[in-house]
């Protein structure tokens, strides 16, 4: 393997799209895929149709909402935890952690935190914070690590076709926008941001007003590479096709493509 294809799809209920999520791993191959928003409880998770695509999967679901998922090409993830620590009495499914091809990877659906000021929007900056203490450990822990899901946050004002229309929503507001700053200054490259460091890429268009046909999008979903796996990044960018599928979720799948980790040189006696 020369390279590995990460990638993140906020899939906006499994059941309802698992058409469109086979057609996209049958296309794309991905190595890992990390999902969110599956919308639905552990039992009806469908992974005999995921096992016939080829992969196996671990899942945290949840009724009507919610729900996160990691899958690996040939092979199952090892899962390392089940929610984000901090608050025992959250009962989101939001956050899933695993060990792939020798990589922590977390798959998360960061809260939206509509409509704003409010408990939901207060409920969404205390899961960032959590986010940032929890993301701080696994940093020092020395793993690379993947920080890969629907952050609910658009960065800057280059991320959002127009900010104006916006300027009320969670996902703008300037304590959203702290907290992903803050995240990344404790060392986490924004992968796709990288790769694009002056382009308008999108990775979601809500389903009103024609915003896919007009591409008003957002970008909101992210990969976040630890110091040690940002020398490795060699590719990224947007599944811009899945996105224009019947019946397509309002986010298009994001992933990147890291270098495969050299195997230490054998010493000679």
């Amino acid at each position: 393997m020369d390279t590995l294809k990460i990638a993140t799809f906020n899939i906006n209920g499994i059941r309802a799209r698992l058409p469109n999520l086979l057609e996209w791993l049958a296309r794309e191959a991905p190595d890992v895929v990390c999902l969110q928003e599956l919308k639905a409880p552990d039992a009806s998770f469908p992974i005999d149709a995921i096992r016939g695509a080829g992969y196996g999967a671990i899942w945290h679901g949840q009724k009507s909402w919610n729900g996160v998922a990691i899958l690996a090409r040939g092979g199952d993830p090892l899962e390392i935890r089940r929610g984000l620590p901090g608050d025992p009495d959250d009962s989101h499914s939001r956050y899933l952690e695993a060990a792939v091809h020798g990589i922590v990877i977390a798959s998360l659906y960061l809260p939206n935190g509509n409509p704003q000021p409010g408990p939901k929007f207060d409920y969404k900056l205390a899961w960032f914070e959590r986010l940032i203490a929890h993301a701080r450990g696994l940093l020092d822990s020395g793993h690379p690590v993947v920080l890969a899901g629907d952050y609910n946050v658009v960065p800057t004002d280059e991320d959002i076709y127009n900010p104006r229309s916006w300027l009320k929503d969670a996902l703008l507001q300037p304590e959203s926008r702290d907290c992903y700053r803050r995240l990344l200054a404790q060392g986490w490259t924004d992968a796709l941001r990288a790769r694009y460091p002056d382009e308008r890429i999108y990775t979601f268009w809500d389903y009103f007003r024609q915003h896919w046909q007009k591409n008003s999008g957002l970008r909101i979903d992210h990969l976040l590479l630890s110091p040690d796996l940002a020398p490795r990044l060699r590719d990224a960018g947007v599944d811009r096709w899945a996105r224009d599928r019947e019946h397509a979720s309002d986010h298009a799948p994001t992933w990147i493509e890291l270098a495969a980790q050299q195997a230490p040189a054998k010493r000679h006696r």
